[in-house]
């Protein structure tokens, strides 16, 4: 295969990706992976890892910590992130930028009959290429998110620093587990042993889970929550574009006062406690990174490194943002930033998978808000007027369209001067809007 393009049709064609085809795709366990990376001379251990999983926020936060990096002087932070909304290459990432097209294609022309003959997944692949690229180009220190669970997922064959765990919430509840401390169990197998971990969310139900994992690891174990803390959170506008403003608190004491980000959903002050909990155990295993770098790589999250979609400005007139919030516990957070906008009608662009528990999400959204139901261009979505009868069941009434294109076109051409059009419900219904 000589381009880009057709490294990327065989991948797609070849290789069943769970974002597209859903749990075919999936496999559960670290054979594939592990004799993968054994014919590539086990990549993996030739450079640090902060490994991140959970089920909301791992995204925002694996983006957070590079950067913070990037402002440190790190020469090269290596990024592994999943899925991508535009183009493939922003899985893996140095520095911001993603890995160049003629490596990817050089990846897989020199593996393509080893891939076949082990029948591997897509993420398998693209796991086994994060880490021969991140070798090959001796980065400083990486930042490694899970793809799905943390147990067997495909990352966990890296040997960390400090493992991260978000928080825990139901997601993929088919194959991790119907309850939070099954999920939660899933996810803590990243806790490796004597190696620390921190837990970003405390929640009664997971905290024993984490605790005894820990324990059995011999893994320091912290809270995030019960270190940092967070105030005075509000929006303000540098330029054109809107900012998140908090004053951050460290054991109940003044620690960062006006803290800026530029990701201004107000969700992301759980994932700034969890990042700069992870900062402290950098500092203590000997990394140098300070109250100013935090401030910068904070402040400059989205130049740095190109992270898309969270609680994103797609246009201004209409004003429209999307964000990839796409299970129960994201859309709370959703509504509840929803209801902190002054707007006179809300145009709601939605779309959902069809491995999704659809009537847990639908019962969170606002009856008063006009909606344009669409379906993703992806095998796995459910279809728009499957999900706009389902929707009416909560009283959630609008229009459905075949895709998301048609159903912004339309939802911004229906807005007024003062009305809000928001897209989500999937990653793929906002990967469509971009």
């Amino acid at each position: 295969m000589k381009t880009y393009s057709e490294v990327l049709e065989y991948l797609y064609a070849r290789l069943p990706i769970f974002q597209r085809v859903g749990a075919i795709a999936y496999k559960g366990g670290l054979d594939n992976i592990i004799k993968l990376c054994n014919a590539l001379d086990n990549p993996q251990q030739k450079f640090p890892v902060i490994h991140i999983a959970g089920t909301n926020g791992k995204g925002s936060t694996s983006h957070y910590l590079a950067s913070v990096l990037q402002s440190a002087g790190y020469k090269k932070v290596g990024l592994h992130t999943s899925p991508h909304l535009k183009d493939f290459r922003e899985r893996i990432k140095i520095n911001g930028i993603p890995m160049p097209e003629q490596d990817v294609v050089d990846f897989i022309n020199a593996n393509k009959e080893l891939v076949e003959q082990m029948d591997c997944s897509f993420f398998e692949v693209s796991v086994a290429m994060t880490f021969w690229y991140f070798a090959k180009e001796k980065c400083d220190i990486t930042v490694i998110e899970t793809g799905l669970g943390g147990r067997l997922d495909s990352t966990n064959i890296v040997n960390p620093i400090v493992s991260v765990i978000t928080n825990i919430s139901y997601d993929h509840v088919a194959l991790l587990g119907d309850t939070l401390p099954k999920i939660a169990a899933e996810k803590a197998g990243i806790i490796k042993r004597r190696k620390p971990v921190v837990i970003g969310e405390t929640q009664e139900e997971t905290k024993e889970v984490f605790e005894q994992k820990a324990k059995e690891s011999k893994s320091p174990i912290r809270f995030a929550d019960s270190i940092y803390s967070t105030a005075n959170a509000h929006t303000e506008a540098k330029g054109n574009e809107p900012y998140l403003v908090i004053d951050v608190l460290k054991n109940g004491r003044p620690y960062l006062q006006e803290l800026q980000s530029e990701l201004n959903g107000l969700y992301q002050q759980k994932n700034i406690c969890t990042v700069l909990s992870a900062i402290d155990v950098l500092n203590e295993s000997g990394y140098k990174i300070s109250e100013e770098n935090i401030r910068d790589g904070i402040s400059k999250v989205v130049s740095q490194t190109g992270l898309l979609g969270r609680w994103q400005t797609l246009s201004q007139n209409p004003l429209t943002i999307a964000d990839t919030g796409h299970n129960e516990a994201g859309i709370k957070e959703v509504i509840n930033q929803l209801a902190k906008i002054k707007y006179n009608n809300l145009h709601f662009v939605f779309g959902m998978v069809n491995d999704k528990e659809p009537d847990k999400v639908l019962k969170l959204l606002p009856t008063n808000a006009h909606y344009y139901f669409c379906k993703a261009n992806i095998p796995r979505a459910l279809s728009e007027n499957e999900l706009a009868t389902i929707a009416g069941k909560y009283n959630l009434n609008g229009n459905y369209f075949a895709t998301v294109k048609e159903a912004l076109h339309a939802a911004q051409k229906n807005a007024a001067k003062d009305d809000l059009v928001f897209v989500g419900g999937s990653t793929f219904i906002v990967a469509d809007a971009l």
